[in-house]
């Protein structure tokens, strides 16, 4: 016998057009739609579907709901993900409703990225790149550890301030210095964070510090995750 888990995710009734729209960038094909007497629509990418139901009072600002796919081609959904939404966009949303997140490899062994939609529900795209699902313990290097912990606090538990209150507190230490590939991943990330804390000056001075962060060969190929965020949060 085989079972099928269907995500059902809560969607403000007056965004229901825009939130299948906004699935249907993403390569999602729309099967089901009513709007009375109840809002509900059903999308399908392949083997994922989504059910999305409507609430009249939702608060999308609000919403901490979501679910997880597993995937065996992570940068190449992200990469048509962008694609379809610069597409329907013009631009590719990274801070605001809708929007996605950078693709980064995580401490718990999994290599993903976010997305969420207008109303507020964020769909985590993962594909594993260890057999150890457990996170990783914290490193005890001051640089490394404050990467480990900003990372988690802005992607996992999804509390920007705390990330970049720890981000800011090692930036600020005098008596260590961060690595160049360090620096650099801090910046992007802590300019990330102000992006999308409505932050725009903030994040663009972090941005421009980092783009002026000197890397050798090596470091930029260490760095990819990281230059390849610069370049979407500056573009």
């Amino acid at each position: 016998m085989t079972e099928t888990t269907i995500p059902m995710l809560p969607c403000r009734t007056s965004l229901i057009d825009s939130v299948v729209a906004f699935y249907s960038a993403l390569g999602f094909d729309t099967t089901y739609l009513q709007k009375s007497p109840y809002a509900y629509a059903v999308v399908e990418r392949g083997a994922v579907e989504l059910q999305l139901y409507g609430m009249k009072e939702y608060d999308p600002a609000s919403s901490h709901s979501g679910c997880y796919v597993l995937t065996e081609d992570v940068d190449g959904l992200h990469t048509a993900f962008r694609a379809g939404l610069k597409a329907a966009y013009g631009r590719v949303p990274t801070r605001g409703l809708p929007r996605i997140g950078p693709l980064k490899d995580m401490s718990y062994g999994v290599r993903q990225f976010l997305v969420t939609d207008p109303t507020g529900n964020t769909v985590r795209i993962g594909q594993p790149i260890s057999e150890d699902p457990n996170h990783r313990p914290a490193p005890k290097e001051t640089f490394a550890r404050a990467l480990h912990m900003a990372d988690l606090f802005a992607d996992s538990k999804q509390d920007l301030p705390g990330a970049a209150r720890i981000i800011d507190r090692v930036l600020g230490l005098t008596d260590e210095e961060p690595t160049p590939v360090q620096r650099l991943r801090l910046l992007v990330l802590r300019g990330d964070i102000a992006q999308r804390m409505g932050e725009a000056e903030r994040a663009a001075e972090l941005l421009e510090e980092a783009e002026a962060v000197p890397l050798d060969a090596a470091g930029r190929a260490s760095a990819g995750d990281a230059l390849a965020r610069l370049a979407e949060l500056r573009d």
